[in-house]
């Protein structure tokens, strides 16, 4: 998410403590995810797909967000 972005998205990281909180959750999440799928963290199925479901909410808002501060930008 935000490839060749990562300047642009620190400073929105600094500037915004709503972005920041979202990109802080979404990673967390990412993580999880990631290791539940690896086995290393025990979850059940339905908790799995919940976090799965939360995440691609933060990264579609992240994404609203991210696009909403480029356009006031220019």
């Amino acid at each position: 998410m935000f490839e060749n972005q990562q300047k642009d998205v620190e400073n929105l990281i600094k500037s915004d403590s709503e972005f920041r909180s979202l990109y802080q959750r979404h990673k967390e999440l990412d993580g999880k995810v990631r290791d539940a799928e690896l086995g290393v963290l025990p979850m059940d199925d339905t908790t799995l797909h919940n976090m799965k479901k939360e995440k691609l909410w933060a990264k579609d808002k992240l994404i609203h967000m991210w696009e909403r501060h480029r356009a006031s930008a220019h």
